[in-house]
């Protein structure tokens, strides 16, 4: 059974410090993610600087702010990510990327980054996933704001790229989610309509606790992302929802207990909690060629004598020998 693929997303919570960004990636490996994601964009690459109505943010976790000075303040500096890839390398840690136009997927194929993540409000952004594709590397893809359609389109552009190794994520858009939002019967849904396309399903959980990707774990997610902080109290964009190491160590060993406990598909009996059944015993002393009946044998605790189902056919048999009280009804004991 493949573990769940666990991902730490650090996004901006480095609040603009290199060391806090190591700090978090050690952090991550510590909590056991399996992974730490990066977010690759500037805020040029996102959008334009313009302070009109369209570009600005009415309600949520960001309401007030504009566009473009949200994404500069957020992003993760181009020459930072190099240096981070190469630490999380040293301390055994994946670390990948979310690219958010066609230069970033340059430069993190400069940089040797071997997965990519479409985030949910580039998932429509069909030109970039066919560029992102073409790279030959596995594609994970949140579905946030896409319709059935629009999910459809973004993995059959993958396929046409050449690229089958893809990943969709449920997701729900909001900053932070709560439960009544999230939907986790759309992961079933997803895993009936899309695994049989060869894709993987999970889930990137925007939520403030631990159940949801339990959840999604039980229901067949293989993949989770959750937002990680080094401590909330820093600030930064997301750190609102994000989880700090000691909740991220408690989920991901909660969804490892998950997996074990899911295990697979078994009917085998366990023979010692058996003998713990019901079957047929003597309640009386029985004399040989005495009839069984329903005075001397019963259906009780424990199970060393035949099952129960027997029970109505043995009644009226003749004991081939005595019989002491307390024996297991066995089918040599009778004709």
């Amino acid at each position: 059974m493949n573990s769940v693929y666990i991902i730490a997303e650090m996004s901006a919570n480095h609040c603009g410090d290199k060391e806090l960004a190591k700090k978090i990636i050690k952090a991550a490996k510590d909590s056991g993610a399996d992974a730490i994601k990066l977010q690759t964009y500037t805020a040029d690459t996102l959008t334009i600087d313009c302070k009109n109505e369209y570009f600005h943010i009415k309600e949520g976790l960001w309401e007030g702010r504009y566009l473009y000075d949200l994404y500069k303040e957020a992003c993760t500096p181009w020459e930072w990510q190099k240096e981070l890839k190469n630490y999380a390398d040293k301390i055994g840690i994946e670390l990948f990327s979310t690219p958010f136009d066609k230069t970033s997927v340059d430069f993190l194929e400069s940089i040797g980054v071997k997965k990519y993540k479409i985030a949910s409000f580039e998932a429509v952004d069909y030109e970039l996933i066919k560029y992102t594709a073409s790279k030959g590397r596995p594609v994970i893809i949140s579905t946030g704001i896409s319709s059935f359609k629009e999910i459809q389109e973004a993995i059959d552009i993958c396929k046409s790229a050449g690229n089958s190794d893809i990943t969709i994520l449920k997701c729900t858009s909001a900053y932070p989610a709560g439960a009544e939002d999230m939907n986790l019967l759309t992961i079933k849904d997803m895993i009936e309509k899309f695994t049989p396309q060869g894709i993987k399903v999970g889930l990137s959980d925007h939520s403030t606790n631990n159940e949801i990707s339990i959840a999604a774990t039980a229901l067949g997610a293989t993949v989770i992302e959750k937002h990680f902080t080094l401590d909330r109290a820093l600030g930064g964009a997301d750190a609102g929802f994000s989880m700090n190491p000691d909740e991220f160590k408690e989920l991901v060993n909660s969804i490892r207990l998950t997996e074990k406990a899911l295990g697979r598909v078994c009917y085998d009996v366990n023979e010692k909690n058996r003998a713990l059944a019901r079957s047929i015993f003597a309640i009386k002393d029985i004399k040989k060629g005495e009839k069984l009946t329903e005075k001397n044998i019963k259906i009780i605790r424990p199970g060393f004598g035949l099952h129960p189902k027997y029970y109505n056919d043995i009644i009226g048999k003749s004991a081939k020998r005595n019989i002491k009280y307390g024996t297991p009804i066995t089918a040599v004991l009778f004709n």
